[in-house]
């Protein structure tokens, strides 16, 4: 699921990071790591597990943000006729960990990579996630290839999945990607325009939605602290583009062969779009009532902090999304809707195993399907408690967002009790009517409210601050 992104940039972070170290500490977060895991973390990166098929010769490129060495992604593109070919790389963490292992329990108790905003808590040892397994330019490396041929639309004609031998050529950064392509003319990085634009064309004709979600950053100003954005390029659509391409193709794959580890969202509720309506409203974001939600998401500027703020909300539709697996050799059964109801269509994560759990049984499956394997053993007796195991560390990470978010939100405010501010009432306590969640316009803040009378749902209310406390990472207003 889509999260926010927040970053702290301010030129004495010091309270703030002493805050979020209290903060790994009141969660429980896994910090450390066991001596044996970090051995054999050392030992799987002095002699990872190489395949026999060599495809050195693809000049792949990754793309991420800035300073990333954790790379799980690398591709080709290329014209096939009046189509074009795909070859997406991913890592191959199954090339350097061994099931049932000190590493591998470590990984079944993380899950997933979190990300806070002065750093972030790995899945798999830095050694692996930031080195031996990482696709970093010019270092050869063991990989899950995948060969995807689309049609003169953008549409699949051909899925298929081989481990090999790579060696990436270039990391690249999204700035970057889009300079190429707006101005140098790169062969590569023009490919990957055109098929990222053929691919949203292909999202927008099955009715599916991507959130271009900016990052959210604390800056320091005089007196206090505030709330900024910083708005994804088209590039970082494009990048998205192949990697939902991906994870639509295995998805398919999976569910031809009768086992597999999707990930699934069933279609939001009517109030949860009802409360997005509202939050529309208090950000002045322009929403008839006749245009469809993702028409809306596709009109909107991410570079505007009013329509930063109001993409970070529609997250709230995704809460849903959870994984299935199933094995019908097991009597596992194929789920009833096995779509991603923001997707349009059945889909797998299976692009991020060094940050994701989730990705490595998948690609396991995939690769097991494509070549004519038998399943690993050991994948079939962890598949049907995965969707629990996963469950529970999107808990977390959701944890760790709101925590995170409630952090900033009470830091940006603080000093500010007893100011006035514009919002309008999205939520009303059904047993409490006098209680209820105001979103703010400026700052794009969402808090608690009390009235001494009944709260107007969806209409504008004037508000005061009451409570800012980030030791405590609460905001309170009151009607004013």
């Amino acid at each position: 699921m889509p999260r926010r992104q927040l970053t702290v940039r301010v030129a004495d972070p010091t309270r703030i990071n002493a805050e979020l170290a209290e903060l790994r500490t009141q969660l429980d977060l896994p910090t450390e790591w066991p001596p044996a895991a970090l051995a054999e973390a050392e030992q799987a990166a002095a002699a990872p597990r190489l395949p026999a098929l060599d495809a050195t010769d693809l000049p792949l490129f990754t793309v991420d943000p800035p300073g990333s060495r954790d790379l799980d992604q690398a591709m080709h593109l290329s014209r096939r006729g009046t189509g074009y070919r795909v070859h997406y790389a991913i890592a191959d963490v199954s090339a350097f960990l061994h099931p049932g292992s000190a590493l591998d329990a470590e990984a079944h108790r993380r899950v997933q990579t979190l990300y806070l905003p002065d750093g972030r808590i790995p899945l798999h040892p830095e050694r692996l996630a930031e080195d031996a397994a990482s696709l970093l330019p010019g270092e050869l490396r063991p990989a899950l290839l995948w060969q995807l041929d689309l049609d003169a639309d953008g549409a699949v004609v051909l899925a298929d999945l081989r481990r090999a031998q790579v060696r990436s050529r270039r990391r690249l950064d999204y700035a970057e990607v889009q300079r190429a392509v707006d101005f140098n003319g790169d062969e590569q990085l023009g490919l990957l325009a055109v098929i990222g634009r053929l691919r949203e064309e292909q999202e927008r004709a099955r009715g599916g939605i991507s959130l271009p979600l900016p990052e959210q950053e604390v800056e320091q100003l005089d007196g206090g602290y505030g709330l900024t954005y910083r708005a994804p390029l088209p590039a970082d659509g494009w990048n998205a583009q192949i990697s939902l391409l991906t994870g639509m193709a295995a998805a398919e794959l999976m569910l031809d062969a009768g086992v597999g580890l999707l990930r699934t969202l069933p279609g939001a509720p009517e109030s949860g779009y009802a409360r997005l309506r509202r939050i529309a409203k208090a950000l002045a974001v322009d929403w008839p009532e006749t245009m469809p939600y993702p028409e809306l998401i596709r009109s909107l500027d991410p570079s505007r902090a009013e329509h930063a703020a109001f993409l970070n909300a529609c997250t709230g539709l995704l809460r849903g999304a959870g994984y299935h697996s199933f094995d019908t050799a097991q009597g596992l059964p194929v789920p009833a809707d096995p779509g991603h109801a923001a997707l349009a269509a059945p889909y797998a994560h299976c692009t991020a195993p060094l940050r994701r759990l989730a990705d490595r049984y998948a690609l396991e499956i995939c690769a097991a399907v494509a070549g004519g394997a038998e399943l690993p053993a050991w994948v079939g007796e962890q598949l049907p408690s995965l969707p629990g195991v996963m469950a529970g560390g999107e808990r977390r990470a959701r944890a760790v967002e709101r925590a995170c978010v409630d952090l900033v939100e009470s830091e940006v405010l603080l000093g500010r009790e007893g100011e006035l501010f514009d919002a309008v009432v999205i939520e009303v306590d059904d047993r409490k009517p006098q209680r209820g969640t105001v979103q703010l316009r400026d700052p794009a803040v969402v808090a608690a409210c009390e009235a001494d009378v009944t709260l107007p749902l969806g209409e504008r209310l004037r508000v005061r601050l009451t409570t800012a406390d980030p030791v405590a990472r609460t905001v309170r207003f009151a009607a004013a």
